[in-house]
């Protein structure tokens, strides 16, 4: 029997407050010193870059909620013990085409898998499988839309369509033991996924994906584990967690609920019979704190009971 520990956070937020703040520490590595830890204990750790890295040329426009961060982030999501990031959400054409490509040109010299954009129809074609000591875990990713930002060719993004998505999984369940689908879908603050978000989990399931990761509403869902018969006629554990809430971002104080996340970690095992489930999942809820000390500074921190 082979046992790994998967981690998992939502969404990766980082806006202009909290880049300059890191400026004014010297990086972006304060913020995460008492959550890093945690992450690191992932065999696999997995997060939602919810924003680009577009370079210096990058321009928000006026009106506009556009995300562009430092390169250093990428080398310090790294250090953290980021393994893959998906990168299929509704800000990934931030920086249009030139910015998509320039994110996974970035995040690959900084040794992070991604998955969910593609700079070229052949790249898009490519499955992510990650081996974890000899369990292959398959990666996938999709988003909603683009938040209206145009997209030069349907491959460069991974948009939810039900008969590709059911078709990457049939494609992806012949070389993996293993299935995690990253979902960027739902409605932002609402604290509970809908009917068609679960259906949609369940699809999923019952195609044969272990676990549904979701990001996009920026506050917690609760977070569900279930057997469920696939059409392989395997009852596995399936794990539903339609939103992880924000890891990092920067809000409005009486937004409480969106200065919260979670690191999920899920227990998985791999039987004689090389069949992976998921066996124990626990979380270390987290808490984001704004504008600490003379520096008004940011820090993750776990979040204590009553937090």
């Amino acid at each position: 029997m082979t046992t790994i520990t998967l981690a998992a956070v939502g969404d990766l937020l980082m806006k202009k407050n909290m880049i300059a703040s890191a400026a004014r520490e010297g990086g972006f590595s304060p913020i995460f010193s008492r959550v890093k830890p945690y992450l690191r204990q992932g065999d696999l750790t997995i997060g939602n870059l919810e924003t680009t890295f577009s370079g210096i040329r990058f321009k928000g426009k006026a009106g506009k909620l556009l995300f562009s961060s430092p390169d250093a982030f990428a080398a310090t999501l790294r250090s953290l013990g980021f393994d893959v990031l998906s990168t299929a959400n509704n800000h990934c054409m931030d920086g249009t085409s030139a910015g998509l490509k320039r994110t996974l040109n970035v995040l690959d010299r900084h040794g992070l898998r991604h998955t969910g954009t593609s700079r070229s129809a052949k790249e898009s074609r490519r499955k992510l499988i990650v081996n974890v000591k000899g369990i292959k875990i398959g990666v996938l990713a999709y988003t909603y839309g683009t938040n209206g930002i145009p997209v030069p060719q349907r491959w460069m993004v991974n948009r939810i369509v039900r008969s590709k998505m059911a078709a990457d999984v049939r494609s992806l369940k012949r070389v993996a033991d293993f299935i995690v689908v990253c979902l960027h879908f739902g409605k932002e603050f609402r604290s509970r996924p809908d009917r068609g978000q679960v259906r949609l989990m369940h699809q999923l399931f019952r195609n044969g994906v272990n676990v549904v990761l979701g990001a996009h509403p920026h506050v917690l869902h609760p977070i569900k584990m279930y057997k469920m018969k696939d059409r392989d006629g395997r009852v596995l554990n399936r794990v539903a967690a339609s939103s992880l809430g924000n890891f990092v971002s920067t809000e409005l104080p009486r937004h409480t609920a969106r200065l919260r996340g979670t690191i999920l970690k899920l227990t998985v095992t791999k039987n004689a019979k090389g069949i992976a489930d998921v066996r124990k999942i626990s979380r270390v809820p987290t808490r984001i704190l704004q504008n600490v000390g003379p520096k008004r500074t940011y820090r993750v921190v776990p979040a204590r009971n009553g937090d």
